[in-house]
């Protein structure tokens, strides 16, 4: 009922970031190549840690 009230973990906000990155990448893939690849490499840290969170809990 009250979803908004309820926090987020931290692997929902570096999805959250990590979704946010790649769609910015991409709009910038069309106009700067390098800005664009600065941000995919941004996202791919995060996937990093993304993938560690979800190793940690299936465990």
């Amino acid at each position: 009922m009250f979803i908004w009230l309820k926090n987020k973990t931290e692997l929902q906000k570096l999805q959250y970031h990590y979704c946010k990155l790649m769609k910015n990448a991409y709009k910038l893939a069309l106009t700067d190549k390098e800005k664009s690849d600065q941000l995919h490499e941004q996202a791919d840290e995060i996937l990093i840690q993304i993938k560690k969170l979800e190793g940690r809990t299936c465990s």
